[in-house]
């Protein structure tokens, strides 16, 4: 419920966080990280997440629900949905 919830409200502000984000130093290809590499985030990068994230939902209120406790176990269903690369392309 919380999954698709969080989906819904990230596509309907995609452009809207992509865009924030290029101006956060790193911001993209740390999100990305996990995804790209396949290397789990250190703990100093989900703290770094995490403050970018709280500059973001400033902009986009449901991503608050990251910077809450536990929060960095949703993150995959961020990198999920802005992920930009072509499907297609990774099978």
């Amino acid at each position: 419920m919380i999954k698709s919830f969080l989906k819904k409200q990230i596509l309907k502000n995609r452009a809207l966080i992509i865009r924030e984000g290029k101006y956060l130093q790193d911001f993209m290809r740390l999100l990305m990280k996990q995804s790209n590499t396949g290397i789990e985030w250190t703990e100093e990068e989900k703290m770094q997440l995490k403050s970018d994230l709280k500059h973001i939902s400033l902009y986009v209120p449901a991503l608050i629900i990251f910077v809450l406790p536990f929060g960095a176990l949703l993150l995959p269903v961020l990198t999920e949905v802005l992920d930009r690369r072509d499907k297609d392309r990774m099978k």
